[in-house]
């Protein structure tokens, strides 16, 4: 009987060190970021291409209370273009960077998102995490990096860069992984229509061609 129960207790202790490796588990796959969606639209000035992509940034714990503490916290949004070639590696187009500084000011209780010269202030986390999980407005091709009527490849992806950040931090991010947030790349073909690249180019001798401003992603 002392032996049975004993196995007993065995077996619920094995099931609930399980269920607690497993929660942990979710809880970590939980606070990271997501990718969801991205495509490439035409500029309204017909000059190029602009990223649109969703995400879903949520910040662990580890990096919640540093942000708090007034440790700036930088993402970074990676683009590339390539285009297939089949008798060698794939031809890079484009590669594009975009940083964003997320921080918090204790004096007016305010989240704020710096990209550049732009920036914008947040009553909550919440809400500074929602506008940087939303990439718009972000030209990433210009027109005449193409050709129209080819297929290309194109991928993006969010991550949090602690190569920006002071040296200890870096340290960190190499041995933790709450250091070390990314989404997985977003991978789709695009192809630019042919009017687009034919119209890119003068049309005759006295270089009088115009451009046309339309654009299709697929």
């Amino acid at each position: 009987m002392t032996v049975f129960i004993m196995r007993c207790c065995g077996k619920l202790e094995a099931c609930l060190l399980g269920l607690a490796l497993w929660l942990a588990t979710g809880v970590a796959q939980a606070a990271d970021i997501v990718a969801e969606r991205a495509r490439l639209a035409a500029d309204e000035d017909g000059g190029g291409y602009s990223l649109i992509a969703d995400f879903k940034v949520s910040l662990n714990r580890r990096l919640e209370d540093a942000v708090n503490k007034g440790v700036v916290l930088y993402f970074t949004a990676d683009f590339e273009l390539k285009r297939s070639r089949w008798y060698w590696f794939d031809q890079v187009v484009a590669q594009r960077g975009k940083t964003f500084q997320l921080s918090y000011h204790a004096l007016t209780r305010q989240y704020r998102l710096s990209s550049g010269a732009l920036h914008q202030s947040f009553p909550s986390l919440e809400d500074a995490l929602r506008v940087l999980s939303r990439l718009r407005h972000w030209r990433v091709v210009e027109k005449d990096e193409v050709d129209g009527g080819v297929d290309y490849i194109a991928s993006a992806r969010l991550r949090l860069d602690p190569s920006r950040m002071a040296k200890t931090f870096q340290v960190s991010a190499l041995s933790n992984r709450d250091w070390s947030q990314s989404s997985d790349w977003l991978v789709w073909n695009f192809s630019f229509p042919e009017a687009a690249a034919k119209d890119a180019a003068p049309t005759d001798e006295d270089g009088d061609g115009s451009e046309n401003e339309g654009g299709n992603a697929r």
